[in-house]
């Protein structure tokens, strides 16, 4: 599930500049580094904790490792040949201006690449989904590439191979969606000023409140892929389950 949406990201040339926001403890960037020299490749994430863990992996000893927020990259427009972003747009509070500023960073004819979850259609999937973090539609992610000005957009379905159902429980499958930049420069859309609050101080009501809630859904989605496979192993094969 790593490999397969990073093939969309045409990542055909190891002297390629690729940035990968999100990136966390590095699991995705050890899929690029596969396809792009280390040195040419930088993790950006806004956790010092996740990124220390992935400067510690050996294969990503000679990448740049920046501390950043992905709705303000600091980088220069015009920058980078690939955007790549896996497991993190669920957790941007504006997904329209993180991917407006994927546009931004990228040359012109570079490919962006967003991997994450998709909304589910089960109801109880749902309602977890909803109390726990962004599970964009699959319409949504289009419209928010068409709106940031990419073109050439494309989106693949992804889920682990006994994935048969119909797309009905969420977060163990979802979509790798990439677009093309056209032209130089800044994304046409036009958006103003962050509205998040990031001084606010926090409301420990709210914040306990948030993180049962949280745990209660981060266990329904570890219960329902143990359920799927075993409904595989029982189902017979070619059935929808």
């Amino acid at each position: 599930m790593r490999d397969e949406p990073l093939e969309l990201a045409d990542l055909n040339d190891r002297r390629m500049r690729v940035v990968d926001v999100g990136g966390g403890t590095g699991f995705t960037t050890l899929g690029l580094v596969r396809h792009v020299d280390a040195k040419n490749v930088t993790i950006l994430d806004q956790s010092p904790h996740q990124l220390a863990k992935a400067k510690e992996k050996e294969a990503l000893k000679e990448c740049k490792i920046v501390e950043g927020d992905a709705e303000e990259l600091p980088f220069p427009t015009d920058y980078a040949d690939r955007y790549v972003s896996a497991g993190s747009i669920e957790y941007w509070p504006d997904p329209q201006r993180g991917i407006k500023e994927a546009y931004r960073l990228l040359k012109i004819g570079g490919k962006a690449c967003i991997i994450g979850p998709v909304y589910p259609t089960f109801w109880l999937s749902q309602f977890f989904a909803d109390m726990w973090m962004l599970f964009p539609k699959e319409e949504e992610y289009i419209e928010w590439f068409k709106e940031a000005g990419f073109k050439d957009i494309k989106l693949k379905r992804i889920g682990p191979k006994w994935y048969r159902s119909v797309r009905r429980h969420g977060l163990i499958m979802g979509c790798s969606v990439t677009g093309v930049k056209p032209l130089s420069g800044d994304s046409p859309l036009e958006l103003g000023p962050k509205v998040e609050d990031v001084e606010k101080p926090v409301n420990p009501l709210v914040f306990l409140s948030r993180l049962i809630i949280g745990a209660i859904a981060a266990t329904y989605y570890v219960l329902v892929p143990i359920y799927m496979c075993i409904k595989d192993q029982i189902a017979p094969k070619g059935v929808p389950i």
